[in-house]
């Protein structure tokens, strides 16, 4: 039925197609409205409500699609549906009703995107690209390759290096310009490269690692920059491991705005009589913030570190748009879409399943943290 509407939908000229997707998600959200707020209540004129749209709605669904059986089914499930509201509306609307209606569509997405693809991907991660079980053999070829472990290698130093120096630069940054004058322009500067994509960061700073041969004019402003200086061109992006550093470069810039914004919020909400306390018990600055900003804003640096930790694992657009044409600057996400887009989904999902088993453990602690968070509170 969603099939035969896309279809229509596509049909029709572009500027036609604008009201009658508004249309379809004001029908949406008036469905949802009507079943928490207007079909639960109780009263002759609601049930006589129900019972037209009971009526009405699988005779859209016959005019619109032309099938009987799928306004039978709908008749059928809408039917019991507003049976029960009709029921419980005698009673009172329920909680449990309104709630479930609320967490249905969120609990529908979650377990056709994420759930379910999450077991398929499992389960393909243990064929070959024809269907057939190969048991372990995807992860034996992971482990096996040298480029698959140099691969491993640098998806490891990514998320060592990302978290630890974005959030150490966000850090100083925030309490180095706290309550300073100037602090929403600088925090402004610092934030930028946030509302940047990862694709035109990527690009940003391709230009900055340009290289010509020497004796061309430079367009790679770190270039020109060395020849200033007198000295020769350099293909940055070709020496290894250096261009993978170079990369995580990138990331850093990137992250270090989400960071300093954080950090600077929860410097922000430490009790200054703390402070104060401190200060008159002969505290220099460096006490005062290893004592008792750190303690203070602990949580914060715990989620700053852990999401980081998730985004430099999952990073794939970066390596993608500035390193597949360099040597050994693969990571793990970056090779898994390669291995699928060649039709090699067994081994590209084994790398999604050795992907998950990377970010399961900093989730799990976040989440021991939050935990341990609230019952202290």
């Amino acid at each position: 039925m969603l099939k035969r509407f896309f279809d229509w939908l596509g049909d029709l000229p572009p500027l036609a197609q604008i009201p009658v997707i508004i249309l379809a998600f004001l029908a949406v959200v008036g469905l949802l409205l009507f079943f928490l707020e207007v079909a639960p209540r109780r009263g002759r004129n609601y049930t006589i409500l129900r019972a037209a749209v009971a009526v009405l709605v699988p005779a859209v669904v016959l005019f619109l699609f032309g099938s009987i059986w799928w306004a039978i089914a709908v008749a059928a499930v809408l039917g019991g549906a507003l049976f029960l509201l009709d029921y419980r509306s005698r009673q009172g609307a329920g909680y449990l009703l309104q709630l479930f209606g609320f967490l249905a569509p969120a609990m529908f997405l979650l377990l056709v995107g994420l759930i379910y693809p999450s077991i398929q991907t499992i389960f393909q991660a243990f064929l070959s690209s024809r269907g057939r079980f190969v048991g372990l053999d995807n992860f034996a070829w992971i482990f096996s390759q040298p480029d698959n472990l140099i691969t491993i290698r640098n998806t490891i130093i990514w998320v060592l290096v990302v978290p630890i120096v974005s959030t150490a630069a966000g850090l100083a940054y925030a309490v180095f310009i706290d309550r300073s004058r100037g602090e929403k322009f600088f925090k402004i500067l610092v934030f930028m490269p946030m509302a940047i994509s990862f694709v035109g960061a990527s690009i940003i700073w391709r230009f900055i690692y340009g290289y010509r041969e020497a004796g061309n004019s430079q367009y790679g402003l770190l270039n020109q920059l060395v020849v200033w200086f007198g000295g020769t061109p350099v293909n940055w992006l070709q020496n290894a491991p250096l261009n993978t550093f170079l990369l995580i470069v990138v990331l850093i810039w990137v992250q270090t705005g989400f960071a300093m914004v954080v950090l600077s919020a929860a410097i922000k909400g430490v009790p200054t009589e703390q402070v104060e306390a401190a200060e008159l018990d002969g505290t220099n600055a460096w006490q005062r913030f290893t004592n008792v900003t750190v303690p203070g804003i602990r949580s914060s640096l715990v989620v700053v570190l852990t999401t980081i930790s998730i985004a430099s694992l999952k990073v794939f657009d970066i390596v993608r748009t500035m390193g597949t044409a360099y040597p050994d600057t693969g990571v793990i996400a970056n090779d898994m879409v390669t291995l699928a887009q060649n039709f090699e989904t067994g081994r590209s999902a084994a790398f999604a399943v050795l992907l998950f088993i990377l970010v399961l453990p900093i989730v799990i602690y976040n989440a021991r943290v939050i935990k341990s968070q609230r019952e202290i509170r």
